[in-house]
């Protein structure tokens, strides 16, 4: 109960610059802790990145470069495709980048007609051991065959680095390749902006967009501003985030609702629904439209606020812009009315949504079971947690815990610990945060039957 509905959850160090812009402070030295892994973004992100394979990538089954040779060499196809796709099968398993272009000087030497382009080298770098001594390999494999990196080599070789975390040595690559051979394109600018805003400080992160627009021209876009502001909010910085909409409408951008979105949003995360309020009145005022995740956004806040009356007035706004409630809708509703302690007025509205073709799902039970607790109706309560159950729907931390100390509070001890049978086998917790709940709580009984506080 409480948390953020998923359907609205939402976009180098060199601080001393030879042109600061006036867009951002002028950052102070930044830290420099360690690297955050990222997720492993797709090899080939685009059609002409990604040659077509017709041969499945299981072909090699060792990384051993001898063996490999020995494969290519009782092949007869030398279709570029084929060959392609040979070098992305060796590439993938190999352990290191001099085996891959040893490989690919022998495919070479074998098919004659086979001249590789830019996208060979792709292949390389996107299978590249994930270090920049790799990356920088294959680049001078590259230039030696007189080709030149394009803005997709350079895109390709920061996922790479960033896919292993390594930020700092994409950030070096981008600068290097920028400087010497083809500038980057605003999409790789946001997405090393998004990678460095999980691992580096605010400063860092602006004094790279500024280096980068001074230096090399690449300027910030709205999706830039879009990931800043998604930051600072997920940093409850929200007088920052309203610094940014400032200087996003001084570069001639008008933001859009995910930008709103994302400041009401951290608004509603502090419990602040008269500041959510005020901007989703400024995004009326800017011709902006709202949409459903706006309305869900001012619901929850307000809900969470304890101010139901109105978050249920925006239901009637909802429908007249055309826009039904949905499951989160209700469940924040529900919310809000079990935090003011009307959970029957949580269950009555159930049956309106369901009345509504809407269906509850996990959340809502949740919802329910624990604020049904809370208000000391745990018959009501049981029955909702029985039909959960019947769903295989997972147990949330909190409502979990409620229920097990009710149970135990009313003395069916017997039931507690089918509760927790079922949180355990349907992985709703880990073994040990569920046994440490009911530990604890069957503690508090045995002290308060000591004290006659319980029988």
């Amino acid at each position: 109960m409480g948390k953020i509905p998923p359907s609205f959850r939402s976009a180098l160090t060199n601080p001393n610059l030879r042109k600061p812009s006036s867009l951002f402070p002028q950052p102070k030295p930044p830290n420099n802790p360690h690297n955050f892994p990222e997720k492993k973004s797709p090899k080939f992100p685009g059609k002409s990145r990604t040659p077509n394979p017709q041969q499945p990538l299981s072909l090699f089954k060792s990384p051993n470069l001898e063996d490999a040779k020995t494969i290519l060499n009782s092949l007869t196809n030398n279709d570029p495709r084929f060959l392609h796709s040979l070098l992305q099968s060796f590439a993938s398993i190999s352990s290191t980048t001099t085996d891959s272009i040893a490989f690919l000087r022998h495919i070479t030497k074998t098919f004659p007609s086979f001249s590789p382009d830019r996208s060979t080298y792709h292949i390389l770098l996107s299978n590249s051991p994930n270090s920049i001594s790799s990356i920088h390999q294959t680049l001078n494999s590259m230039l030696s065959a007189g080709i030149t990196p394009d803005k997709v080599t350079v895109d390709i070789a920061v996922r790479t680095l960033c896919s292993a975390g390594q930020v700092d040595d994409a950030v070096q690559i981008l600068k290097e390749l920028c400087s010497k051979h083809c500038c980057c394109d605003t999409n790789t600018l946001n997405f090393l902006v998004k990678n460095l805003c999980k691992c580096r400080s605010l400063s860092t992160v602006y004094a790279f967009i500024d280096e980068m627009k001074a230096e090399f021209g690449v300027k910030p876009d709205l999706v830039t501003y879009t990931i800043l502001i998604d930051n600072v909010c997920n940093g409850k910085n929200l007088r920052e985030a309203l610094r940014l909409v400032t200087v996003l409408h001084e570069e001639g951008f008008k933001p859009d609702c995910f930008v709103y979105n994302t400041i009401m949003k951290g608004y509603c995360v502090l419990s602040k629904g008269s500041e959510a309020i005020e901007v989703y009145n400024k995004m009326k005022e800017e011709g902006v439209e709202p949409d459903l995740v706006t309305y869900n956004t001012l619901i929850f806040g307000l809900s969470k606020s304890g101010r139901v009356v109105e978050a249920k007035k925006l239901l009637r706004v909802m429908g007249e812009k055309g826009y039904f409630p949905d499951e989160v809708t209700y469940t924040s509703l529900m919310n809000g009315m079990c935090r003011k302690g009307d959970a029957l007025a949580a269950v009555a509205l159930l049956s309106e949504m369901e009345a509504k073709g809407c269906s509850p799902n996990s959340c809502t039970y949740n919802t329910l079971v624990h604020g049904l607790c809370k208000s000391r109706l745990l018959e009501k309560a049981v029955e909702f947690y029985g039909v959960m159950k019947s769903g295989g729907m997972k147990l949330e931390t909190a409502s979990y815990a409620t229920l097990v100390r009710a149970l135990c509070r009313d003395g069916r001890v017997a039931e507690a610990y089918e509760v927790f049978d079922y949180a355990v086998g349907s992985k709703s917790l880990t073994d040990v945060a569920a046994y440490s709940t009911l530990e604890s709580t069957l503690k508090w009984l045995k002290k308060a039957k000591e004290q006659g506080l319980a029988v």
